[in-house]
């Protein structure tokens, strides 16, 4: 396994495939955070050409953190399809990067990958190639509905209040239901995480849903232990909610184990309303390992490619990267976080995941809206399954600014996409949609009173 190349008469060492990942990726304040990244663009394209050279087994074989401690690698290295991986062992990362990038690929063959390989094939890749790459990844999956399916694009409605008024979080899912808003899912990221509170709010989005006849799902984005006691004193809910990590560390910091997750699904199966086997959600973030000190000296897109290696193990029905939530100490302007946004939808597509994303910032970042536009355009070509539908983009709660329900709304019509096959033909029974697209009553959410 050769650690080093010359590049320009100078020659480039690295010490191992963990320091060759973190000095090959794209600059990111996160790894210049954590002292791990490139010292220039010269090292990085050294990295990346040593990197290129690598084989498959060479990465899978020197995960991130060793299997002996860390549930996380554990899962991964379990989990893999062992008549893929033989398949694609012996590639070098740049032939995997052109297998990936051709008609041949088989997405199947993802389910052989660690994500240290997915992450590393990411790091050879330039936009255009996330994008091209993950628009050929199709990974449905089923609850009350399936999302992911072609010419298809799904949206989050997210009804969040600063206070959980029930009254206040009404007109948010009325007003965005009026948008065509809120097929993936109806979701609230609650103020109070209590049992009672929590409980409450499900009762709300689920006497909407019923009154209205909505084929949609719900969940309340507490913690999952609230969520679970929350449902097993007759709380109703359809997904169960976890943010997750790339490192047993990470999750523990969450308060959380694979054991708990597994436990949250088996009670969502037995007593959720779910037609298929898909029953939870999760949200990761690059750089929340960092900020958690549970890194491991290991960089940022290599440890959210292992938040989705864990997230399969679960077959979960959403997966989206909050991609700018937690602020330029990890994503510092505009062209990191949509390179972040597009190398997290590829990666987890490649995994086999059923990616969205959140495409979002804070207002400390060197980012504005017109840049969150521009990462949603190119995620909604790459085939993402879903963004986040939140009033003029704003979250009155969480203080950030994502996508707003006007913004699916273009989006569909911009590129031809449609909401979930269910969900239109509901949008279309009530007015809201017609011929392909939005009709007069669209963003009237009184026109359901």
């Amino acid at each position: 396994m050769k650690l080093k190349t010359q590049l320009f008469g100078k020659t480039y060492a690295f010490k191992d495939v963990i320091d060759v990942l973190a000095k090959a990726n794209e600059p990111k304040s996160g790894d210049a955070l954590a002292g791990i990244a490139a010292e220039n663009a010269k090292e990085r394209v050294a990295a990346k050409i040593v990197l290129s050279e690598l084989t498959v087994k060479d990465i899978a074989e020197h995960p991130a953190v060793p299997y002996e401690q860390d549930e996380v690698t554990r899962i991964c290295i379990d989990d893999l399809d062992k008549s893929a991986y033989d398949q694609l062992a012996g590639l070098t990362m740049g032939e995997l990067r052109e297998r990936i990038l051709s008609d041949d690929w088989d997405a199947k063959l993802g389910k052989g990958l660690t994500p240290e390989c997915a992450a590393a094939a990411a790091k050879l890749m330039g936009n255009m190639d996330l994008i091209y790459g993950a628009s050929r990844l199709r990974v449905t999956a089923t609850c009350k509905t399936t999302i992911g399916e072609k010419g298809v694009l799904a949206s989050r409605l997210q009804p969040n209040h600063p206070s959980d008024d029930p009254d206040g979080i009404t007109a948010s899912v009325l007003e965005g239901l009026s948008y065509g808003v809120g097929d993936a899912v109806i979701g609230l990221n609650p103020v109070n995480d209590t049992t009672a509170s929590v409980s409450a709010v499900l009762k709300r989005l689920d006497e909407i849903v019923q009154k209205f006849d909505i084929p949609t799902q719900i969940c309340v984005l507490a913690h999952i232990t609230t969520q679970m006691d929350a449902v097993k004193k007759g709380a109703p809910t359809d997904l169960l909610f976890q943010s997750i990590a790339g490192s047993e560390k990470g999750n523990l910091s969450f308060g959380i184990t694979a054991g708990m997750i597994e436990e949250a699904r088996q009670l969502a199966l037995r007593t959720g309303r779910a037609k298929g086997k898909n029953v939870l959600y999760f949200e990761t973030g690059q750089g929340s390992e960092l900020s958690a000190e549970a890194h491991h000296g290991v960089d940022q897109v290599t440890m959210e490619a292992r938040c989705y290696g864990f997230a399969r193990h679960f077959d979960p029905f959403l997966v989206n990267t909050v991609v700018g939530f937690i602020g330029p100490e990890y994503l510092l302007d505009a062209k990191q976080v949509i390179r972040a946004g597009l190398e997290d939808h590829f990666m987890g597509k490649l995994l086999g995941l059923p990616m969205g994303c959140d495409a979002c910032y804070t207002n400390h970042m060197y980012a504005d809206q017109s840049d969150i536009e521009n990462l949603a355009v190119l995620l909604a070509s790459a085939g993402c399954n879903f963004f986040m539908g939140v009033p003029q983009g704003d979250d009155v709660m969480l203080g950030y600014q994502s996508t707003g329900y006007h913004d699916t709304a273009v989006l569909r019509r911009l590129l031809g996409l449609r909401p979930i096959p269910e969900f239109e033909s509901w949008l279309e029974n009530r007015g809201f949609w017609k011929n392909g697209g939005p009709t007069r009553l669209t963003g009237d959410g009184s026109a359901l009173l």
